[in-house]
């Protein structure tokens, strides 16, 4: 298949699979005579990993690590682990941020509970003065 077919089978756009490609995320495709890309099977079943990597925020850092352990199926997987570990350590810190943004608008929205002009909004004062340190 050429890359707009595989784009189209992986719901991926075009300049997305060339971007894969120059980070040799992607198997390089062999070409046709007229110098087309053509993809295969392989290609495919790679980038819906990379796609799914993608969708739980793993970096294409990350991702090349994966693949590379993937490419070799006898080695352990520890590396895996601790690569999933690091990536639950910062989606948990994440949220410990969002909680934190969460908390400081619902102060914020507190401030200005009956409608009143902008000279006397309490957001906006509120906004006006030094910021609370997240946690």
């Amino acid at each position: 298949m050429r890359i707009g077919e595989l784009a189209a089978a992986t719901g991926v756009p075009v300049e997305t699979l060339r971007f894969y490609e120059q980070e040799q995320l992607l198997t390089p495709p062999r070409r046709s005579r007229a110098n087309y890309r053509l993809y295969g099977e392989e290609h495919l079943e790679q980038v819906r990993f990379i796609r799914r990597c993608r969708s739980l925020d793993i970096g294409i850092d990350e991702i090349r690590r994966l693949l590379s352990l993937r490419s070799d199926p006898g080695q352990s997987c520890l590396a895996v682990n601790e690569l999933l570990d690091e990536k639950l350590l910062q989606v948990d810190q994440r949220l410990r941020e969002l909680q934190a943004l969460q908390l400081d608008l619902q102060r914020l929205r507190s401030r200005c509970n009956i409608p009143a002009t902008a000279a006397d909004c309490g957001i906006l004062k509120g906004l006006g003065e030094l910021a609370q340190p997240l946690l």
